[in-house]
């Protein structure tokens, strides 16, 4: 008994402080969603949710080396190997240097071509262009914070992330009004203003380091590629989670401006935002109890990995019947929030399909859970199937599909029903191999 309930003690301590974390981080794109609906109307929409998928893809990389650190980081300490989880904050440190200047020399002498190939056109393309040359400049900030944060996270001070993550968001949220409104500049503004948020995050962190409190350090060390293959692997499908919402937004742009040209956009640009804040929800929930399993995973305590990871299932499933219980009943609000044009189309395509779109939210819940979990018990190919197959493998054939039978109707479908198929296989990949049930009891 006292085991469960220090379980549910650490289990609510690290899930709430980083869902409430990753809800502020979220409202980075969500407050530029905001306030670029207002001063720029539906062309600024559009230019936006067309530039939002290569932010996904900054993030995700930062997640990626980030979480694959800090998980072999945390269990390595956890099995006093000190040297070894030194030698994995190293090679992060390595591997963000080297994806944040590929980032960095895109923005310099690629955000044009980078916006054509997005789709970007007409008044569109400028909008799109500057967002994109700025978030891309800003990656090695970005980066830089998705790694101390999942590093603190693992060193015992879920506390301090989640004051570094929400800073950094509410200074978003602020910046975004002044830049736009008071000082009139535009999409610039709202890039800049994103920009900025990691940079006040990592002073939040910096006295941290500055008391020296981290059990984490540089040292000198040889690069080696089996060690930097397995921190990418291990972050794998938190890569996977953030980039395929990059290259799902590519794939229903594409058929959305073939189908309802850029007010179609403009539609899903409001659901696909919305999303963000709801999946921020679970990847809160997976990136709490990651330390938990990982620790547990590294001092041997495996009995008690099963009644986390059933915590984390019915705190999500609890959570979905919420969310969309809100989203039913208040779709026409919640649209009408980000339609300052008062556009009736607009209006209509986006509260038919956030009642649609959200029914993936219980499924999508277990499946980022699950993904997270096999990867923080040194099972990386479990999670890493369950994040190809809802990110690229049955999505994409999903959207066309659906979307060629059914037409727009198709095209909100095909979320829920990719994650409805995923779950199915990530309960049989649970059930295959030896581990702690979820209905576990600890003496």
């Amino acid at each position: 008994m006292q085991n469960r309930t220090s379980c549910l003690a650490d289990f609510a301590r690290y899930a709430s402080l980083n869902v409430l974390g990753m809800i502020a981080l979220s409202c980075y794109i969500l407050a530029d969603t905001f306030f670029v609906s207002l001063g720029m109307g539906s062309n600024g929409l559009a230019a936006l949710n067309l530039a939002i998928p290569v932010y996904s893809f900054i993030h995700g990389s930062g997640l990626m080396i980030g979480m694959g650190g800090g998980t072999r980081y945390s269990i390595r300490k956890n099995q006093g190997d000190d040297a070894s989880a030194d030698r994995a904050f190293t090679s992060s440190i390595y591997l963000v240097a080297a994806f944040a200047a590929v980032f960095f020399l895109a923005g310099l002498f690629g955000a044009g071509p980078l916006a054509r190939l997005l789709g970007a056109d007409g008044d569109v393309y400028g909008m799109t262009r500057t967002y994109l040359q700025v978030i891309l400049l800003f990656a090695p900030a970005f980066m830089c914070n998705n790694l101390l944060l999942c590093f603190v996270r693992n060193d015992g001070a879920p506390q301090l992330a989640m004051t570094g993550m929400i800073t950094g968001s509410l200074s978003n949220v602020v910046l975004d009004y002044v830049f736009i409104f008071p000082l009139g500049m535009g999409i610039f503004g709202a890039a800049l203003a994103t920009g900025f948020a990691p940079l006040i995050s990592m002073a939040v962190l910096s006295p941290y380091f500055i008391r020296r409190k981290n059990r984490f350090h540089p040292i000198r060390c040889h690069l080696r590629p089996r060690r930097l293959a397995a921190i990418c692997s291990a972050g794998v499908p938190s890569l996977v989670t953030e980039v395929s919402s990059g290259v799902v937004m590519i794939a229903f742009n594409t058929i959305l401006l073939h189908l309802r040209g850029n007010v179609g956009v403009a539609a899903y640009g409001v659901i696909a935002n919305l999303s963000l804040v709801v999946l921020s929800i679970f990847t809160g929930i997976s990136q709490g109890i990651q330390p938990l399993l990982s620790g547990r995973y590294g001092a041997g305590k495996k009995s008690e990995l099963g009644v986390i990871l059933r915590y984390a299932i019915v705190t999500a499933l609890a959570v979905s019947a919420v969310v969309y219980a809100v989203i039913f009943v208040f779709a026409d609000p919640i649209a009408a929030i980000f339609n300052s044009e008062h556009n009736a189309e607009l209006q209509s395509l986006a509260s038919y399909g956030l009642r649609l779109y959200f029914i993936a939210c219980p499924f999508a819940g277990c499946n980022i859970i699950l993904s997270v979990y096999f990867t923080s018990v040194e099972r990386p190919r479990p999670g890493q199937l369950l994040s190809i197959l809802r990110g690229f493998a049955v999505i994409l054939p999903m959207v066309f599909g659906l979307s060629a039978a059914f037409g727009l109707t198709g095209v909100w479908c095909a979320f829920p029903a990719t994650e409805a198929i995923v779950s199915a296989v990530g309960l049989a990949l649970y059930r295959r191999r030896p581990r702690p049930a979820l209905h576990e009891t600890l003496p």
